[in-house]
């Protein structure tokens, strides 16, 4: 057992270490040669092997990077991960200003400018001080721990400086430095390996290496832009003030961030970093707008995953002109022909593009874009490379015109144009090969069945070999099959087949993602298993009935009427419920009009005694109610428990009933009481 002069050595060694590491990494300012900091690390290193009880989560030899780990683990986000609404010029930008202006009732705001980070969200969850969990965005409600992978990166903090709150969540943007992305293609171009694209998807995959030795050695950075929940503790009002009181515990916040009292400072601040973005180490992609104090964000709220008190102004996208040398048509999931351009390579924002959206035919048409011609590309959002239109100048006269193919390319049916759509479809979804890959890998895919180890690759050679011919053929692969498939070791089988077994109880949401209906993405798939308890009930939905659920219209109500009047789609659910995949809720469904508190905000804060506080939300969802975690006016209670801090101020401020822990059990006892109890301007 290690005695108490080794115990205080260690530390004060971890909080040397973190002190400098805090000087060199985020403040640029060390005060320590390299050599010096190596000699410390090295002694608290060889303690630790000595005494492997000493060792802690937030011991700075934790940045080297651990064992290879198998695979990440959801995490559910305990706050929805948002999205950004965007704008393109100036007149957008005051259209966004104009409606907030009329939702705040023309109250005037300070707004902050931050450059808008070309990275991967991630968010940081911190107990007493010391990091816990670190994790992805996903698909915004879920994403990968990524902890592990996080520690690496020398400029997030593994504990905190000074008092900091017991729980503490914040958001920042994780990406690879310019000139570490360029070392990493030099490095892989001798080794004769392809290179990256982007220094963003190079960022991204680093992230999600399974092992962190090589996320550690890729010098991936973080600047901090948001605080997402502090528990109760008290914080600032406003969003700037936040971000200097993360910087005090450690946290490294972009020092180009600007507070603007007016909208034309912010175009000012965007004017200037259009032309001075590349002098950047990093790449940004546009300027991030937020409306600056706390309770103008509450009050404004989100629409779907979009917060209106903020958006991104997007840079113009760069562009290049290059030959179009042909057109080239994918085939999607749903049987859409979607045309697209093979380029003579150019480099467009520093990534080579070959390939390019071409929209649709009537946007060709449009464009008058021919076969042949020099064309202009950009990659919009300086993400998505697109042709802009053809110089006419250039033309010699050998271009040749478009026109889209009367057959699928991939399995000769003849192609259909719907009334009213721009895209020309496949009506053969129940054989066309290219229809069916596509939606292999989007059932297998993580935000659907999550069947980890089958990739693009593997869903390509299923398919050829015709061990799959649809989507729940899956369920009956035999691992004995597998095996004869090259470079299919037992390990790799067994792992596919596990995971197979597995997605046979992913939760209905997910289910009815994962076949593919058009129009039906994760929120539509939520939408309609709050009405229906199976696929089964939805299978008979009349379309009426699907237009009367809140967020579907005629033409998603009718996509998902018409899917289940195809037999052989009714025919793949009922193979995959004989596999044992469970194609219903294990609650019972009614419909939200008729619960007791349809229509009912609740705000739960402060510790709660005989239950927690997710405990209560989910007892409020059943009843009918939305649960949020902050108080507007719209807030019907607050339920406030032990230490409940600023929420019950803001609640006493603007006349929210507050109920307290004891008040709350007799309301879930007798809910039918709650309208009762509110003032008649609330109920």
């Amino acid at each position: 057992m290690p005695d108490d002069t080794v115990i205080n050595r260690v530390a004060e060694l971890r909080r040397e270490l973190n002190y400098h590491n805090h000087r060199y990494y985020v403040l640029d300012d060390p005060v320590i040669s390299d050599q010096d900091y190596d000699r410390l690390l090295q002694e608290l290193r060889q303690i630790e092997e000595e005494y492997p009880e000493l060792v802690t989560p937030d011991s700075p030899t934790h940045r080297i990077g651990g064992d290879p780990a198998d695979g990440f683990v959801q995490v559910e986000h305990r706050h929805t991960m948002m999205s950004l609404g965007n704008v393109f010029d100036d007149e957008s930008l005051e259209a966004w200003h104009r409606r907030v202006k009329n939702l705040l009732d023309d109250a005037n705001f300070s707004m902050t400018c931050e450059l808008k980070i070309d990275g991967l969200a991630v968010s940081l969850v911190y107990q007493d001080g010391v990091l816990v969990q670190g994790a992805t965005r996903g698909n915004g409600f879920v994403g990968e721990n990524v902890t592990h992978n996080l520690r690496t990166i020398r400029t997030i903090p593994l504990s905190l400086q000074g008092s900091s709150p017991s729980y503490l969540e914040v958001r920042g943007e994780v990406y690879m430095p310019v000139d570490s992305f360029r070392r990493l293609n030099e490095e892989r171009a001798e080794r004769g390996e392809p290179l990256f694209a982007n220094p963003r998807n190079s960022g991204a995959g680093t992230i999600r290496q399974l092992d962190p030795k090589v996320t550690a050695s890729r010098n991936m950075q973080i600047w901090v832009y948001s605080l997402n929940d502090a528990g109760d503790s008290p914080c600032p009002a406003d969003h700037w003030e936040t971000l200097e009181w993360l910087k005090s515990l450690g946290f490294r916040v972009n020092p180009l961030n600007r507070l603007c009292r007016t909208l034309e400072e912010v175009k000012e601040y965007y004017r200037e970093w259009v032309e001075k973005r590349h002098e950047l180490p990093y790449e940004v992609d546009g300027v991030v707008v937020k409306v600056n104090p706390f309770n103008f964000q509450n009050a404004l709220g989100v629409v779907g995953r979009e917060p209106r008190w903020a958006t991104a102004y997007k840079f113009p996208a760069e562009r290049a002109v290059t030959r179009l040398l042909e057109i080239g048509i994918n085939v999607g999931r749903t049987g859409s022909l979607n045309p697209y351009a093979i380029l003579k390579p150019v480099i467009v924002s520093g990534a080579t593009v070959q390939h390019a959206s071409l929209h649709n035919e009537e946007d060709i048409r449009r464009k008058d874009i021919r076969v042949g011609d020099w064309v202009t590309v950009e990659r919009a959002g300086d993400v998505i490379p697109q042709v802009v239109g053809p110089i006419r100048d250039r033309r010699s006269g050998a271009e040749v015109e478009f026109t889209m193919p009367e057959n699928c390319p991939e399995c000769g049916t003849t192609v259909v144009k719907p009334e009213g759509e721009a895209m020309h479809r496949c009506p053969n979804s129940s054989s066309c090969p290219a229809q069916f890959f596509e939606l292999l890998k989007h059932f297998v895919s993580r935000g659907a069945m999550d069947m980890d180890g089958l990739g693009e690759q593997w869903c390509r050679i299923l398919i050829d070999k015709g061990f799959v011919s649809t989507v729940a053929d899956l369920y009956y692969l035999e691992k004995d099959k597998l095996l004869e498939l090259d470079r299919m070791g037992d390990r790799l089988a067994t792992k596919i087949l596990d995971n197979i077994e597995a997605s046979k109880t992913r939760p209905l949401p997910r289910i009815l993602f994962a076949l593919g209906i058009t129009h039906v993405g994760a929120e539509v798939a939520e939408l309609l298993t709050q009405r229906f308890a199976s696929v089964g009930q939805l299978a008979e939905a009349a379309e009426e009935d699907l237009i009367g659920i809140d967020g579907i219209g005629p033409k998603i109500a009718e996509s998902i009427y018409n899917y289940f009047q195809v037999k052989e789609n009714l025919a793949i659910i009922e193979k995959m419920a004989q596999s044992g995949v469970k194609l219903h809720h294990d609650i019972e469904i009614v419909d939200p009009n008729d619960l007791p508190w349809h229509g009912l905000t609740f705000v739960v804060t402060g510790t709660l005694t005989t239950m927690t506080r997710r405990e209560a939300e989910g007892r409020i969802k059943a009843l009918g109610g939305s649960a949020t975690s902050s108080v507007t006016r719209k807030t019907a209670y607050l339920v406030a428990g032990a230490s409940p801090g600023s929420k019950l101020d803001t609640a006493n401020r603007l006349g929210t009933m507050v109920l307290d822990e004891a008040a709350f059990s007799r309301l879930l006892e007798s809910p039918s009481k709650a309208l009762q109890a509110l003032p008649e301007a609330q109920a």
